[in-house]
């Protein structure tokens, strides 16, 4: 065993999204936006296009491609800076890689099998899914932990990828006797972090469901917007006056919380405008300020993809950047599980 070595964390924020194509408000608000919020503050932010995530499963290369580019496009529309953050694509740093590696050797089985996403993935079928999407956990621990992150912003369902990270930190940390890897601090903060559908208050908004109308896409026009707030589920009885009052209600919930946090409120001042009034008022206010916070985005989006060598270059250089970050730590890494090291 190493000495123990007592590592001071540079305060660091990691995440990243897979690029799966058909990005929500959803991936809006629970992501990019609190992402582009966390730039210019104490801490480093580092952001990731998890492509090697994404090949877990079957993807058409050409349409990948395409999807790592949108993905940036969406990052950069939503107000995430390259000249302040650190944006590139998972693939472009080996070191993603090579740590996962490392981690599959610290990682225990049983934990791999016991992540909700595996099991909704694989359903029945255990046996013949790729062996990447067992392992998934150990690659999204190094995605995390290359970096020596200290902080990860999460939403409520992805509480359980985290505590994972955090078990393979402390496994290390206890097995080889140091503190080379900091125990990350999950931050769940602000409202409408899981966007739910607007035809089902009680599932998650997704591009997976078959109904368009259940999400909001980011490069839906503003009649398009307005159209699917319109005709979203809702009940009959007027908004109350504080969230309390719709606790059984969740698809008035869901457009509440939407609305506050896309006009930068608290959920009880919505309610506090809208108290007695139904949704009759309500939607008509909340299409204006989804068209007003969501068009500009689209437009830039728009304008990103039309240059896809320039998001190629940003991502080229962003790359560069996270591999110096990670290479060190990486290294010594190595180094403290006894893999010898060939000196450049």
């Amino acid at each position: 065993m190493s000495d123990p070595i007592d590592t001071p964390f540079r305060p660091r924020i990691f995440s990243g999204i897979q690029p799966s194509g058909g990005l929500t408000l959803g991936n809006y608000l629970g992501a990019l936006k609190r992402f582009a919020a966390l730039q210019g503050g104490a801490a480093e932010t580092v952001y990731c296009i998890v492509d090697l995530h994404a090949i877990t499963v079957w993807q058409e290369p050409e349409q990948l491609r395409a999807r790592i580019r949108e993905a940036a496009a969406a990052f950069m529309a939503a107000g995430v800076d390259p000249a302040q953050s650190v944006l590139f694509n998972q693939s472009q740093v080996s070191a993603h890689a090579e740590m996962a590696w490392l981690f599959n050797t610290v990682a225990r089985v049983g934990w791999m099998y016991r992540m909700t996403q595996f099991k909704d993935k694989a359903g029945k079928n255990t046996e013949n899914v790729s062996l990447g999407l067992l392992a998934y956990p150990a690659l999204m621990a190094a995605d995390i932990l290359t970096y020596q992150a200290t902080a990860v912003p999460v939403g409520e369902d992805q509480k359980q990828h985290l505590e994972l990270t955090r078990d393979i930190a402390a496994k290390f940390n206890h097995d080889y006797g140091v503190n080379h890897f900091p125990i990350t601090e999950p931050l769940i903060e602000g409202v409408a972090t899981k966007v739910m559908s607007l035809r089902d208050g009680s599932k998650k908004m997704s591009k997976s469901d078959p109904s368009d109308a259940s999400r909001i896409n980011l490069t839906d026009d503003a009649d398009t917007i307005a159209t699917k707030i319109r005709k979203a589920r809702t009940d009959a009885d007027p908004l109350p006056g504080q969230m309390e009052g719709l606790k059984d209600r969740p698809e008035a919930r869901n457009l509440v919380n939407i609305f506050a946090a896309l006009s930068d409120q608290t959920p009880d001042q919505v309610l506090a405008r809208f108290e007695g009034q139904g949704f009759g008022a309500f939607k008509p206010a909340l299409a204006e300020v989804a068209v007003e916070a969501l068009s500009p985005i689209t437009r830039r989006m728009s304008d990103y993809m039309a240059d896809p060598a320039q998001i190629d270059a940003i991502l080229a250089e962003g790359a560069e950047r996270a591999d110096a970050i990670a290479t060190p730590i990486l290294e010594r890494t190595k180094e403290i599980m006894g893999l010898l090291r060939t000196r450049r």
